[in-house]
């Protein structure tokens, strides 16, 4: 089968990612329904009941909304950080008011990596206003994928990671302009254009200018906003700072979306 990775759905109202090996499938993020995630897996030709394990970036619910389903029906580890682990417990209760059972948690601490069949996972620190927030690089059959959304800045940490990636997946969540004449209240405006908010197109294009290696022969620009953004203004601003590095390096700039899986890429 060789390495693929499909986005099922990136937004403020559900995040879920799939990674895929000759020998695993992993699961980014839940936050989309138990039903909705197999719709969309059957829809990309996968069977649910193939996935290997389930992988948490933080707990906010559009990350998780579907996981405690989506734990008990498919009954594979799923990894967490402990703190976000303890954080979603304690907001996620069962039909008798209990935290949900977990039969196979795995808790990791971010800066130290692990194994999941042929894929080591490497959890790294990112700047968000949740517990223990991370996003993750996977490395498998010679190839580096990265998933990082939710940051409000691009920190010299999280940039190192991106480094070298044959798929870069990164947030381009608001275009500031939109956001900041838009209908969100002040304190919500503050809170996403703050350093543990989210990652504007403007700061994402200066990476691209300034710190981007070019590597990555596909970028996808995730966790677009539907209020204070717009498909083409955040590809228009990510392939302007892209510039010669493109046309060069034949990068492919590609849009996640919300409602829909986006086309699985295949390396």
């Amino acid at each position: 089968m060789g390495v693929c990775v499909s986005m099922l759905a990136s937004g403020s109202r559900g995040n879920c990612a799939m990674v895929e090996s000759s020998n695993a499938r992993i699961l980014v993020d839940a936050g989309i329904s138990c039903r909705e995630t197999f719709k969309r897996l059957k829809s990309l030709g996968r069977d649910p009941r193939e996935i290997s394990a389930i992988l948490i970036t933080h707990e906010h619910s559009d990350h998780v909304y579907g996981l405690a389903t989506l734990a008990k029906k498919l009954k594979v580890p799923l990894f967490m950080a402990g703190a976000t682990h303890q954080a979603w417990a304690r907001t996620v209760r069962n039909a008798s008011g209990k935290p949900p059972e977990i039969a196979k948690l795995e808790l990791f601490s971010a800066g130290r990596s692990f194994q999941i069949a042929d894929i080591t996972v490497m959890p790294f620190t990112i700047p968000h206003d949740a517990a223990d927030p991370v996003g993750f690089t996977f490395r498998v059959e010679g190839t580096k994928i990265a998933l990082v959304t939710d940051l409000g800045y691009m920190p010299a940490s999280v940039r190192d990671h991106l480094r070298k990636c044959d798929v870069l997946i990164v947030e381009s969540n608001h275009d500031l302009e939109m956001l900041r004449g838009g209908s969100y209240p002040w304190s919500v405006k503050q809170r996403v254009m703050s350093r543990v908010g989210h990652l504007s197109n403007e700061s994402l294009a200066q990476f691209f200018e300034e710190d981007y290696d070019g590597g990555a022969s596909y970028i996808v620009l995730a966790h677009l906003s539907e209020q204070n953004n717009h498909p083409e203004i955040a590809l228009k601003a990510a392939e302007k700072a892209l510039g010669r590095q493109m046309t060069l390096l034949q990068n492919r700039v590609m849009l996640a979306a919300q409602d829909a899986p986006t086309e699985t890429i295949r390396l």
